[in-house]
């Protein structure tokens, strides 16, 4: 088996840039080449080049200046923001996966739809949400017992933890998470909220996933246990801080799940979990993409 890393960069040098490129370090598929940023004042870019990773200070213009330092480009910015970026990294043969709510890929959540023979095809790819990454494995886990009507999710975060990316977001956080329960929880109808929470110690990441089916729970009850634990372990697989915070509740055709997020502190407070999980999904997603690269590399 090749030892051989695919070289990936960072768009965005805020907290969500900043997280993810500590992670990316530590991946034994990738190796990060380049952070790029637009103020040479940003701590993230400051940390990079400690790092031994190239600032690229002048935006994604930097980047196709010097095209041979990624095949897979990690969009940390805002959904404006990619949707100008998109077309640009597609003209340079590079693989997107997209952090904003931008959707200009399809949804992928790598506890539910990340397959290898799937991402293969595709050049840019979508990690939804902070909340959908959470909740999305949930409803599936349901679905995938019996079908299901309608899914609300509320996703409660500490306001600490939503930098200006996150709240430039906010619009489109909604419309995004509600299509992708849709699409990949499988859901009939649904609905996003997600509130920043003021308190002090901030909170950790809670989320509450509110699912009505069409046939009577009660009569799937076990079934639809052994599903939640089953999901519970493979998000465990990528995000350790990712648990129940109390026992489902199945009653009539109502199923309520809650779930925490507490985040591996790398860059960010343990609290911000929601930047955590998002982090951690593209990370597992740009490793499948790399083991797909290395092995047509190695065919050639």
């Amino acid at each position: 088996m090749s030892n051989q890393k695919i070289k990936c960069a960072i768009i965005g040098s805020g907290n969500i840039g900043t997280d993810l490129m500590y992670k990316l370090l530590r991946s034994d598929k990738l190796e990060l080449t380049a952070m790029v940023g637009i103020d040479r004042n940003s701590k993230g870019l400051a940390l990079a080049k400690e790092h031994g990773v190239k600032p690229i200070y002048n935006g994604i213009e930097g980047l196709a200046e010097e095209p041979k330092l990624a095949e897979i480009v990690y969009e940390a910015t805002s959904a404006k923001a990619h949707a100008y970026n998109a077309p640009i990294l597609k003209n340079l043969g590079m693989k997107a996966v997209d952090l904003t709510p931008a959707a200009v890929g399809p949804f992928l959540v790598p506890s539910v739809n990340l397959k290898e023979e799937e991402i293969a095809e595709l050049d840019n790819v979508n990690m939804v949400t902070c909340g959908g990454q959470a909740t999305i494995p949930m409803v599936k886990a349901i679905s995938d017992v019996v079908k299901v009507d309608y899914a609300e999710i509320v996703a409660s975060i500490a306001s600490k933890s939503a930098g200006p990316g996150t709240r430039q977001n906010i619009d489109e956080f909604t419309v995004t998470t509600a299509k992708a329960l849709r699409e990949v929880g499988g859901a009939d109808e649904s609905k996003a909220i997600i509130t920043l929470n003021p308190a002090e110690p901030p909170i950790l990441m809670r989320n509450t996933i509110h699912v009505q089916t069409a046939e009577s729970a009660d009569a799937y009850r076990e079934d639809i246990l052994d599903s939640l634990d089953s999901m519970l372990q493979t998000v465990q697989g990528y995000v350790k801080g990712y648990r129940f915070k109390a026992d489902p509740v199945i009653k009539g055709n109502v199923v309520t799940v809650s779930v925490e997020v507490e985040g591996n502190g790398d860059f960010l407070p343990e609290y911000a979990g929601n930047l955590d999980i998002i982090t951690s999904a593209a990370v597992k997603t740009g490793e499948v993409m790399a083991a797909h690269l290395t092995k047509e590399e190695a065919a050639q």
